[in-house]
């Protein structure tokens, strides 16, 4: 299993004066944050932490992590990335994929040409759209049975009915 780290959201700013914080969460929804204890800090000077309490507050979320206890020592969190090793995520569910194990998958067109690599994956309002970088960029939306013809993660690979030329 892919077992990379994956940024779940991000500490902005601190709250009050016992070491609480601010976060923003880029789970849906934002608390799903919160199902998350043992976090790893990217940027800070503390590498790993633990959520000890935690909530929503008007349009965001408020945290207070453990050994993290007046003002000052939340000041040095402000600006980390919130990441957790993609193995803490749940298995999806029947159906249902992680964007994050769609990145890298060697994709194939019609006719099995290969059109490059999943780069990444990104939201519309109709459809979310995967991005293949190869000899050239393509923008496939990911439509389950209907462009999307065969996932193989086992394979990293990915069928698509896509023209080469699209």
């Amino acid at each position: 299993m892919n077992d990379r780290q994956l940024t779940l959201g991000r500490i902005v700013a601190v709250f009050g004066v016992q070491g609480w914080l601010k976060v923003e969460s880029f789970t849906a929804p934002r608390s799903n944050l919160l199902g998350y204890r043992n976090w790893q800090l990217h940027g800070a000077p503390l590498a790993a932490a633990r959520v000890e309490q935690g909530r929503e507050q008007g349009r965001g979320m408020v945290v207070k992590l453990a050994g993290i206890d007046d003002r000052d020592q939340a000041v040095a969190l402000v600006g980390a990335e919130i990441r957790i090793a993609r193995s803490e995520l749940p298995a999806p569910a029947a159906g249902e994929v992680y964007w994050v194990d769609l990145e890298g998958l060697e994709a194939f067109g019609k006719d099995g040409v290969r059109l490059g690599l999943v780069s990444h994956v990104f939201a519309t309002g109709a459809n979310d759209v995967l991005v293949i970088e190869g000899e050239r960029q393509h923008l496939v939306p990911l439509v389950w049975d209907r462009y999307v013809t065969r996932y193989d993660p086992a394979g990293k690979r990915i069928d698509l009915d896509w023209d080469v030329d699209f």
